[in-house]
């Protein structure tokens, strides 16, 4: 098992798009690499297919804003693993940023097997879900798929779709990004953001919270439903949410926190070598 593997990897401007990210998207990487590497290490001899989805994908290079450092992102980090996954599905509805992404790969990994959607998951799920090969009587397939929306635009019905299947999950939940800061704008009745991230219409009337962006309730209440969700799905729970911290104005606040869910306990069991290791070895540029 590759603890040591480092999947933070800088690279050269090659003239093609590259969003920007704040300093404390590091870790995320981090984190969705060494859990990436793990996954395929351990599952290459015990499955036919492992397959790799990034419903997020955006360009595969990523730009640390107010530095010159340029880091892979997920979906190329994924790319660059000592055992590559056996098939990459990447979605985005950037157009430009999905071209970059499939240029890149083509050009640095022309020999892995890799699909390119253009549009908003979960309006494309039906295509992602084609894309996955057939489980069939030994030709056993394990999913890994990254979650990493800028706010909170998954859909709960779009997961439920991969959740039938097997598959794990790394999903980001911005909940000090967007969910907090937007906590008035989600309550109004014509606001169907929560609803569909919950895939619950009733949601407004179990949450009894106060309307208060200095609070946690809201939050809470997000990650205890999404946990439940996937629970009925058959994933295992876990304790916690891996919460991100970054110092703001010389506070330490929660900027995302990172859901792991598997059906697998030696799925969870790496999930935490992968975090705990990840906390001790994580340096900033």
């Amino acid at each position: 098992m590759q603890t040591s593997y480092n999947p933070i990897i800088e690279v050269d401007d090659d003239g093609l798009a590259i969003p920007e990210i704040g300093p404390w998207g590091i870790e995320k990487y981090n984190l969705v690499g060494r859990y990436a590497n793990i996954f395929t290490t351990t599952m290459r001899d015990k499955w036919h297919s492992l397959v790799y989805i990034d419903l997020f994908s955006s360009a595969g290079y990523a730009k640390i804003e107010k530095t010159n450092k340029i880091i892979k992102s997920s979906s190329m980090i994924a790319m660059s693993l000592p055992t590559p996954f056996t098939k990459y599905i990447c979605c985005d509805e950037n157009i430009e940023l999905i071209n970059a992404l499939q240029t890149r790969s083509k050009r640095d990994f022309p020999h892995l097997q890799a699909k390119f959607i253009h549009g908003n998951c979960n309006e494309k799920i039906s295509e992602i879900i084609n894309e996955i090969p057939q489980y069939t009587a030994g030709k056993g397939v394990l999913s890994f798929c990254f979650v990493d929306p800028f706010a909170l635009e998954i859909n709960f019905n779009t997961l439920r779709q991969l959740g039938r299947l097997k598959m794990d999950f790394l999903i980001l939940i911005a909940t000090g990004m967007a969910a907090k800061r937007n906590e008035l704008n989600y309550t109004k009745t014509t606001n169907s953001t929560i609803e569909r991230f919950l895939d619950n219409p009733n949601w407004r009337s179990e949450y009894h919270g106060s309307i208060d962006t200095s609070d946690t309730s809201f939050t809470q209440f997000l990650t205890k439903k999404l946990k439940n969700g996937f629970q009925s799905l058959g994933y295992s729970q876990i304790e916690d949410f891996h919460p991100v911290r970054y110092r703001l104005n010389g506070k330490s606040v929660i900027l995302y926190h990172l859901a792991f869910f598997s059906k697998n306990k030696q799925g969870n069991k790496f999930w935490n070598i992968v975090k705990n290791y990840g906390n001790e070895q994580m340096t900033l540029f």
